[in-house]
C-alpha cells in the first residue's frame, strides 16, 4: 500500500511531537504524518530527566534555552494541567567563577549570590560558591509526549510500531520504505530519531553530520523530597540533582563518558561501575546520600561535535531535514529546535506562530 502525505516526521518523542505540532500550526491543511519504530515517546524521551534550566554553553544554546522557556510558558498557559513543574533551582559552583556563571545562565535567570545551600546537601562543599536562579522546571517527559500525540491525533496520523527501512529522495517527492511493506510517498520529510541517528535508512545522509551517541546514566536516590526542595546544579561536574516530587524521590544526572554505543543493545541496567562513577561524585556533594542511591536509569543520546544541536537540510533541494544531536538536552530545547525545523521547510510564513 502507498499513503502521501506533505509531511513525514520520523521519530515520535517530545521533540518530533512539537515539530508535528508547528507544522499543523502554521499550515493547518497540511497532511502530516509521524511515524515511530516503537511507540509514542517509547526511546529517549521516555527515559529522560526532563530537566529544563536557562543555561548554555554557547550563545546559540542560550538563545534556545531562552526561547524555549517562552514557549514551554506559553503552552502552560493554554493547558495548565500539562505534567510540567516550576522549581526553585541552585547552583554550586567554585569559588571565583561569577563571570563565567554570568555568561552561561540568560539574563532572565536573575542569577544570584545565596546565603546557604539546600538542606539536601548537608552544607556547602568547600572551595564552593552557592548562587540562585529563576526559570527552573521539570517535566514527565514521557507524559507530556502522550499528551501533545493526544491533541495532534485529530489532525495528524500517527504510525506506531513501525520502522523506516529505506529512503529514497526523488525530484519531487521522498519515498519510505516500511518494516510493514507500505510505503509513503512524502513530500518532505523531518528525522528527528534521537539516539538512532546511524539507522541504515538515513546512515548515508546523517554520515557526515559527525553525531556520536553517547550513554546517559542516572541514579535513582530514594529519599522523599521536602516541599520547597528544587534542583541543584553542580556547574564544574556537569551534573545535577532533581527532586522529583510527583514520584516521591531524587534523580541525580552525571556526565557518563561512554561513547559510541549503539540505542538497540545498550544495557538498560545499572552496573557496577557506572554507579561507582556516579557515587564517587555525588559523595564530594552529598555524602549522605550515597547509602539511599541504589538504583538508576540508563540509555543514550546523539551529541553534535560543537555540543550545538543539529538543525539541517541533508538534501541539496531540502526535502529531508535533520533535527536532533542535542547533546542530552532534547526535552530543555525541544521548542526551539521545533521552531527552528519549521523555518527550513515551505510552510506559509503567515502562519509562523509562537508556540
Amino acid at each position: 500500500m502507498t499513503d502521501r502525505t506533505d509531511y513525514a516526521v520520523v521519530g515520535a518523542g517530545v521533540l518530533g511531537c512539537l515539530i508535528a505540532r508547528e507544522i499543523v500550526l502554521r499550515d493547518p491543511y497540511a497532511t502530516v504524518t509521524v511515524l515511530e519504530r516503537e511507540a509514542v515517546a517509547g526511546g529517549a524521551s521516555r527515559r529522560s530527566a526532563g530537566l529544563h534550566f536557562p543555561r548554555g554553553g554557547t550563545s546559540r544554546v542560550r538563545e534556545m534555552a531562552d526561547d524555549s522557556q517562552r514557549r514551554y510558558e506559553r503552552l502552560r498557559s493554554q493547558q495548565p494541567g500539562l505534567p510540567i513543574h516550576s522549581l526553585p533551582m541552585t547552583v554550586i559552583a567554585p569559588a571565583g567563577r561569577e563571570a563565567e556563571l554570568r555568561e552561561a545562565y540568560v539574563p532572565d535567570a536573575g542569577l544570584r549570590p545565596a546565603t546557604e545551600a539546600p538542606a539536601i546537601l548537608g552544607g556547602v562543599p568547600a572551595g564552593m560558591d552557592v548562587w540562585e536562579a529563576d526559570g527552573c522546571q521539570y517535566a514527565d517527559v514521557h507524559s507530556l509526549t502522550h499528551v501533545l500525540a493526544a491533541g495532534l491525533r485529530p489532525s495528524v496520523r500517527f504510525r506506531e510500531g513501525v520502522r523506516v527501512d529505506a529512503m529514497e529522495p526523488a525530484a519531487d517527492e521522498v519515498r519510505l520504505a516500511l518494516s510493514t511493506g507500505d510505503v509513503i510517498e512524502a513530500g518532505h520529510v523531518v528525522l528527528a530519531p534521537g539516539p538512532w541517528v546511524a539507522a541504515p535508512a538515513w546512515w548515508e545522509l546523517t554520515r557526515p553530520l559527525g553525531v556520536r551517541v553517547k550513554k546517559i546514566v542516572a541514579l535513582h536516590i530514594e529519599r522523599p523530597p521536602a516541599p520547597g526542595d528544587g534542583a541543584v546544579v553542580l556547574h564544574e561536574e556537569d551534573a545535577f540533582l532533581l527532586p522529583y516530587h510527583d514520584r516521591g524521590h531524587w534523580l541525580f544526572s552525571y556526565t557518563c563518558q561512554e561513547w559510541d554505543v549503539d540505542p538497540d543493545t545498550v544495557p538498560s541496567t545499572l552496573s557496577p561501575e557506572n554507579r561507582r562513577e556516579a557515587l564517587e561524585i555525588l559523595g564530594r556533594y552529598a555524602p549522605g546520600l550515597v547509602p539511599d542511591s541504589r538504583s538508576g536509569r540508563v540509555f543514550c543520546d546523539a551529541y553534535s561535535p560543537g555540543r550545538e544541536p543539529v538543525v539541517r537540510p541533508l538534501t541539496e533541494d531540502g526535502r529531508v531535514v535533520f533535527a536532533g544531536a542535542a547533546n542530552g538536552s532534547g526535552y530543555r530545547l525541544a521548542p526551539a529546535l521545533a521552531a527552528l525545523t519549521a523555518d527550513l521547510l515551505p510552510l506559509p510564513s503567515s502562519r509562523k506562530v509562537m508556540s
